[in-house]
């Protein structure tokens, strides 16, 4: 599958006035007349093997989603709108921005309540996840990006913490000459965004810099949000390689959560929030600063070196609904979390290419180090207002690893890779918050986490546009703070007693080229888990969990895309996932009719909830490039989603359809573009995600009905 679906577009098929327009410097080959037939270009790729090569050449199943599929008639602002096309992933949009999206890579993350876990998230070659495994997708910034890889399987846990998958966004360079370009879009439920970006070259001197404001007052009642965000990327040639600069700020204040609605809730009315939203003021402020540097030494002849640095801070502030009665409680943490991290990473890569001769090698070794450090305090949320101190602690989170990784073409049509990480992850605490003579005392602790990780693959050409490939590796997984936050039984402290859960992946795959204007991609797979981390009861607001089953994730995952003829373009991914539990366990949850919490059997057999089971993006675009029209058709279908481990209750199944379309006109240095679309044409009335094992039974977030933007792009080079 490649989402980079070629630089052919309305311009006439001029490939190098395609990146300009985008204000970018790409360097490719160069692009057919306009008479010629569109080609399919190769799906340049990092994430596998650290170093550009062609995903039809490699082992596992990994997708670049491009800077058109990216941008075009979007609002980019969610990495729903890009990876809903990815085989394999689950992005789910809550419609709520104080949670972010529910991703999910073949299972894996899909349990969480909110943040992304089980998939690690890169920009620019500097970590978005932390080194606890937690990450959060807002800080992307897709007005700017290039390209977005993703790639599923065991390859990714080289990359560390991630037994699901690694999601990889890179920023495109300045173009060639200066170019300022500024873009504005408005629709339904008060949305609208504004984006200005200026980028160039200056001597050896490149630069791109991206500031946007997006704001919406949400489908839902109390759901408003304002976003600023900046991303700047700075290249600056030296005489032993280039040095890359990386700075990007997030703020998003006072965003509201309307929290999820019950099943009776969502059908009188899904705008609704939960009255317990306003009663307790329910909302979210989160505000990050991040730098990185990126050094990429030529060794001279086949050796490489790249060193990578970055820090940054966060502060996060979220006001949440538990009732006052449970808040007082001497062991509860309150209902206002107030985290402030700072966090920083080293990284060294060295890397040998042997290309000479029929049997070229590629062989890489590095280290990486991240830390985070985390002050938490709890305070009571007296109806929306904050209260007396309840939770004071320091946690500290290190990641420490060691990886090397081997590409070698061991004969004409056969190419292997492997690779093995060893990756030790410590939890440290320190409470402030002691009461004495009561159950809230001293809760200082650490725990540590190690676990060496081999993966290997193999590559077998067919035919010249045919490849097979197979995998087989194992994964690693740690809970993540939010994960440790509560102990069993209502205790204080972080629950020391929660292990990593652990995997073994086996991957049989076919690749395929039919001429240059079509490819298809089919991956199989099959992913025995132990240790899976699960609920063990959701009472009073707060969620504990504890390592309780074996699990089996088996599946399917097809794309296919194609230049019909006539200026048609198509294409389709398809996901089918079977997630369950192959043991069972006990967990103390509520039981879908009564909020009272029980002890429950969950039995071998049942689905791990929050993974549909099956998920479909179809596409068909019109271009005609003599006015610069296009139109475009999109489908997009999710199976059911449980919404809890024993299975009482589900979202259901739906399809939904989209339409758009834009125009471009340009000139020798000015290029505008409009674009229109409509969402969900039919007015579908569904449940697009859910909260897993909530308290309340309130697990479903609805999603809006039929609604419409409109976009303007406006550029001008100097």
């Amino acid at each position: 599958m490649k989402l980079t679906r070629s630089l052919y577009v309305a311009c006439g098929g001029a490939l190098t006035m395609v990146c300009a327009s985008h204000g970018f410097a790409q360097q490719t080959k160069p692009a057919p007349t306009p008479a010629a037939a569109p080609v399919l270009l190769p799906e340049v790729v990092t994430s596998a093997t650290r170093t550009e090569r062609d995903s039809f050449d490699l082992p596992v199943a990994i997708d670049s989603v491009d800077q058109r599929a990216i941008q075009e008639d979007k609002p980019q602002v969610n990495l729903s709108e890009a990876l809903n096309r990815v085989p394999g992933i689950a992005t789910l949009n809550r419609q709520n921005y104080a949670q972010d999206l529910q991703i999910s890579s073949r299972g894996f993350g899909a349990r969480s309540a909110f943040g992304v876990r089980g998939i690690r998230l890169i920009a620019d070659g500097i970590p978005a996840t932390l080194p606890d495994g937690s990450g959060q997708a807002a800080s992307f910034n897709l007005g700017s990006a290039e390209r977005i890889e993703v790639m599923r399987g065991p390859f990714s846990s080289l990359y560390g913490n991630a037994a699901g998958g690694v999601i990889q966004l890179s920023t495109a360079d300045g173009p060639l000459e200066p170019t300022l370009t500024g873009s504005m879009f408005g629709g339904s439920y008060g949305t609208y965004k504004g984006d200005l970006q200026f980028g160039g070259q200056s001597g050896s001197f490149n630069y791109l810099l991206d500031a946007s404001r997006f704001h919406t007052d949400g489908y839902r009642d109390h759901s408003t949000v304002t976003r600023d965000q900046s991303n700047a990327k700075m290249k600056m040639p030296l005489s032993t390689g280039v040095v890359t600069v990386l700075v990007n700020t997030f703020d998003q204040p006072e965003t509201q959560d309307p929290l999820g609605l019950s099943r009776t809730q969502a059908i009188a009315n899904p705008r609704q929030s939960d009255p317990s939203a306003s009663t307790f003021n329910t909302r979210k402020s989160v505000r990050q600063n991040q730098l990185g540097l990126v050094y990429d030494i030529n060794l001279g002849g086949a050796d490489k070196l790249q060193a990578r640095t970055y820090l940054g801070d966060r502060q996060v502030t979220q006001y949440q609904a538990i009732p006052l009665a449970a808040q007082a409680a001497a062991t509860s943490s309150g209902a206002v979390v107030d985290q402030d991290f700072g966090y920083e990473g080293v990284g060294l890569r060295w890397t040998h290419n042997v290309s000479e001769g029929e049997r070229p090698l590629t062989f890489s070794t590095g280290l990486d180090y991240d830390r985070m450090a985390q002050h938490r305090k709890g305070y009571i949320n007296n109806n929306g207002i904050s209260g007396a101190l309840k939770r004071d602690e320091d946690n500290t989170v290190t990641n420490t690893a060691l990886y090397a990784q081997l590409e070698w073409k061991f004969a004409p049509r056969w190419t292997a890779s492997a690779g093995m990480r060893h990756s030790r992850v410590r939890f440290d605490s320190k409470d402030y918050f002691i009461v004495p003579g009561t159950l809230n005392g001293d809760d200082s602790g650490n725990v540590g986490y190690a676990k060496t990780t081999p993966v290997a693959g193999i590559v077998f050409n067919a035919a010249p546009a045919w490849n097979v490939y197979a995998n087989l590796g194992r994964g690693f997984e740690t809970p993540t703070l939010i994960e440790l936050a509560y102990r069993p039984g209502g205790a204080t402290g972080l629950n020391f007693a929660l292990q990593p859960a652990t995997s073994l992946h086996k991957e049989i795959g076919v690749k395929g080229k039919i001429g240059n204007a079509a490819r298809v991609n089919l991956a199989l797979f099959h992913i025995d888990t132990s240790n899976e981390i699960v609920v063990n009861s959701s009472v009073g607001g707060r969620t504990d969990y504890k390592n309780a089953s074996t699990t089996r994730r088996q599946g399917a995952e097809l794309s296919a895309e194609s230049y019909l003829g006539a200026g048609f373009e198509a294409y389709l991914a398809y996901t089918w996932l079977d997630a369950q539990f192959t043991q069972g366990f006990t967990t103390n949850s509520t039981n879908c009719i009564s909020t009272t919490a029980s002890t429950v059997t969950v039995p071998s057999g049942n689905k791990l909830p929050g993974a549909p089971g099956y998920t479909l993006y179809g596409e068909l675009v019109w271009r005609h490039p003599a006015s610069g029209f296009h139109a475009g058709a999109e489908v997009r279908a999710n199976g059911k989603i449980y919404v809890n481990d024993f299975n009482c209750a589900s979202a259901d199944p739906y399809t939904v359809a989209n339409l758009r379309a834009g125009f471009e006109q340009r000139g020798k240095k000015w290029r505008l573009t409009e674009f229109v679309r409509i969402d969900n044409i039919t007015d579908r009335q569904y449940v697009g995600s859910v909260i897993i094992a909530d308290s309340n039974n309130r697990f479903f977030e609805p999603s809006p009905g039929r609604n419409y933007l409109l976009g303007l792009n406006a550029q001008l080079s100097f």
